[in-house]
């Protein structure tokens, strides 16, 4: 079963331009701050779709004194995992899961073939497998994950697509990050999210986050030094590119859901910890998977249905359904010409997806100042990241650092070199560990790297796009999409795509026991007139 890691943190300095975000494996833990300048932030992670996490053992925190720390007093105290059982979203998302399962058998289980073995392919895979159909799931790559990928080099070590995170709720308990008067304008400005809603949260979709907060009176500068950290964080571009309707999403999920904030991590990569738990469940009920299986073009029927889809090495699948569950992109590269110029698909051509760079550094040593959490930092460049050798058992080194940073917006590096990329990685992070790392590695010296770019990630959030996401149930009979650009309240997050490939597999089973239920009644009719 896969473990996941809970987190909750406290910001720990009052000057640093770093805020902490300390994780505890399979342990629930809070931090309390006593200082006359600091607050208290009480957070953890988004509910895993459908899956019950398990806990194994505890940690310890510590933490170092720096000249740049206001005086605390922190006071550990470890809990068992929350009850997530008991939240909305997971009673939802269990609801579903138990629908696919007790489904009516199908007498002709449809085969579906899938194009893409993401979390959203997978997910469609998985929840179509258990209500008894047989998916044949098709990855371009020889690597299962998509957006989610990682690779072993010749080292043994693992290095992958980005850091998966979920965005913490903090900012308004922060004394030095906002005033008490912005405090109480960005509140205020909440206020109609709050009590409006979904409506509401929908008519600021035509807003950058810039723009709404200087229509709150809310100056630039805390758009610039504060949400541009949770900008990053959601969609790897700044606030005066992103849709505010992202934020608010976010915010009131936050604020208004019990669990709202809760975070878990993987103890390990996530092709074996994550797919290959999923890949087997699925060949276990019938299903097939497929690697180095990518999609050339899919080919039509007369009458505009898909016929089959044809592969890069000449081969034909057919199936009964289809869904495609790649990136946007692909998708819009895929899509017949006698498509585009239907309304569900032509609105596609808002959607696209933003540039990820994701950079790992070995040092030759254990950084002091790191800890076993997420950090988020103000850097124009690295907007999240973390020591993955404290943080990830499967990771762990007592002696050497291994830093995972996103490095966003990447639009203007995703075609420099790697040299070029880790040049200006540890330019920041000179900055970021003065004591520790120089920009000429006089200090802690980099023994090696990978640079893994993503040129089109997930999509790009900015204002107007959101009525251009499609419902995974296209207007084409019998083709279906998956993905966290469509239809589905998570965003574009792996929460979002796992519930997209959930809510694939629903419609096509929907529309398989409607087409066998009117099969039933012709059949009933006929059988009256004879």
């Amino acid at each position: 079963m896969t473990q996941f890691r809970y987190v909750s943190a406290a910001n720990l300095s009052c000057q640093s331009n770093i805020i902490n975000f300390r994780n505890s494996q399979c342990t629930w833990r809070h931090l309390y701050i006593d200082s006359d300048q600091t607050n208290t932030l009480l957070f953890g992670g988004s509910d895993s779709m459908g899956l019950k996490l398990r806990i194994p053992n505890k940690h310890s925190i510590g933490t170092r004194r720096r000249k740049d720390f206001c005086p605390l007093q922190v006071v550990c105290m470890d809990y068992p995992r929350p009850q997530l059982e008991n939240t909305v979203n997971f009673l939802e998302a269990a609801y579903l899961s138990s629908s696919f399962h007790t489904s009516p058998r199908p007498s002709k289980p449809l085969e579906v073939v899938i194009a893409g073995a993401g979390l959203a392919g997978l997910s469609t895979a998985k929840y179509l497998a258990d209500a008894g159909h047989k998916p044949i799931l098709l990855e371009a790559r020889d690597v299962l994950g998509g957006k989610v990928a990682a690779w072993k080099d010749e080292d043994g070590d693992w290095y992958e697509t980005g850091l998966h995170i979920f965005w913490i709720w903090a900012i308004l308990r922060n004394n030095e990050m906002l005033t008490w008067p912005e405090k109480i304008k960005f509140a205020i400005g909440l206020l109609p999210a709050m009590l409006g809603g979904q409506a509401y949260v929908e008519a600021q979709d035509g807003l950058t986050v810039k723009d709404w907060m200087r229509k709150q009176g809310i100056p630039d500068r805390v758009t610039d030094e504060v949400f541009i950290a949770m900008s990053k964080a959601l969609n790897f571009i700044n606030p005066d590119e992103l849709s505010m309707q992202c934020i608010l999403i976010a915010l009131n999920r936050f604020l208004q859901e019990k669990n709202g904030s809760k975070m878990a991590f993987l103890d390990g990569n996530p092709p074996e910890r994550l797919c290959m738990p999923i890949v087997d469940h699925i060949q276990s009920l019938g299903g097939q998977v497929q690697l180095n299986s990518r999609i050339q073009k899919i080919e039509l029927n007369k009458d505009g249905t898909v016929k089959s889809f044809v592969l890069n090495n000449g081969n034909v699948i057919k199936g009964d359904a289809y869904v495609i569950a790649t990136p946007v992109d692909i998708l819009k590269l895929l899509l017949p010409g006698d498509w585009k110029e239907i309304p569900y698909f032509r609105r596609l051509d808002k959607l696209v997806g933003v540039p990820v760079i994701n950079v790992h550094i070995w040092l030759d040593r254990k950084l002091k100042n790191t800890y076993d959490h997420l950090l988020f930092s103000r850097s124009p460049l690295l907007s999240v990241y973390a020591d993955m050798s404290v943080t990830c058992k499967e990771y762990y080194n007592p002696n050497q650092s291994m830093l995972e940073l996103v490095f966003a917006p990447a639009e203007e590096w995703v075609s420099r070199s790697d040299s070029e990329i880790i040049d200006a990685t540890m330019k920041e992070l000179a900055k970021l560990f003065p004591d520790e790392i120089s920009e000429d590695q006089s200090k802690a010296k980099v023994l090696k790297y990978h640079v893994v770019k993503t040129p089109r990630s997930v999509y790009k959030t900015v204002p107007n796009c959101e009525p251009c996401r499609p419902l995974q149930r296209s207007p084409i009979e019998g083709f279906y999409l998956a993905g966290d650009y469509t239809k589905q309240k998570y965003l574009a997050s792996m929460e979002g795509a796992v519930l997209s490939g959930k809510l694939c597999a629903q419609a096509i089973v929907k529309d398989y026991e409607l087409l066998v239920a009117q099969g039933e009644q012709k059949l009933a009719e006929v059988s009256i007139l004879s």
